[in-house]
């Protein structure tokens, strides 16, 4: 919710209200099948990173052109727009320009998803600069309310969609070509890829409940530097319990 509130200003999103810290009441939208990734720095391991494909010689990516010379997790000279399509099996990177030819979108609508995506993710680097972060690498979704509106929905700046860095090491390891200080889920995505592949086995391993347990402790961690909040486990009932009476509570009246 915190995400939604901060960036409100920039476009509507989808959330109604919120009658527990488990639920979001939400527009219907007409999703817009595309998924909107905004990278301000060169990184990644995975088959779609931009760093993955540019190690392997890539300069050119349709609507920008990166220079020779560029290190891994260097900060670019200006964020990029780097779209995928939605899919159940892998998500496809996609220009702009292929958007609009393909007749997914068009022209008017992908040129307000590009600056509308860089928008917001700058007021997220801006935040979490202020909360000693870096915010490297991001996805938003959005889709359209029942007037035609573009509508920003599903999450935003959250460790599952985003990358996140921690600002006063970057420079000193980076110079020294170690990894940066990482928040988000990299490391279990590192997890999976060194005990299988994750883009093509069809059943995954489970992972070890001692990185489930760190995956937990870092979503804290994020979730409190950002917003400043303490996160408060409540175990004063069963979760489901909980839900329902609260929704139950919302619908009386």
């Amino acid at each position: 919710m915190f995400w939604f509130e901060q960036t409100k200003d920039i476009i509507q999103n989808h959330v109604m209200r919120s009658p527990d810290p488990n639920v979001v009441i939400v527009k219907k939208c007409k999703v817009i099948p595309i998924e909107c990734v905004v990278r301000g720095y060169i990184t990644g391991i995975t088959s779609t990173s931009l760093w993955t494909h540019y190690k392997e010689g890539k300069r050119d990516f349709g609507n920008f052109v990166l220079p020779n010379g560029l290190e891994k997790n260097q900060k670019l000279a200006e964020p990029v727009f780097t779209p995928t399509t939605k899919s159940d099996e892998h998500d496809r990177p996609i220009t702009p320009a292929e958007i609009v030819a393909e007749g997914i979108l068009t022209k008017e609508l992908t040129a307000k998803l590009e600056v509308t995506a860089k928008a917001l993710f700058k007021r997220g680097e801006e935040i979490a600069s202020a909360r000693g972060l870096i915010l490297v690498d991001t996805k938003y979704e959005f889709g359209l309310d029942e007037d035609g509106e573009l509508t920003l929905i599903d999450e935003i700046h959250t460790p599952d969609s985003s990358r996140y860095w921690k600002a006063d090491t970057y420079n000193a390891r980076f110079k020294e070509g170690k990894d940066p200080e990482y928040f988000d889920k990299e490391f279990l995505r590192l997890w999976f890829k060194d005990n299988c592949d994750p883009y093509n086995d069809k059943i995954l391993p489970k992972a070890p409940p001692e990185l489930v347990a760190e995956l937990s402790r870092r979503y804290i961690e994020i979730y409190e530097t950002i917003t400043g909040k303490s996160f408060v486990h409540d175990f004063s009932q069963p979760i489901v319990v909980r839900i329902t009476n609260n929704l139950l509570k919302k619908h009386d009246k």
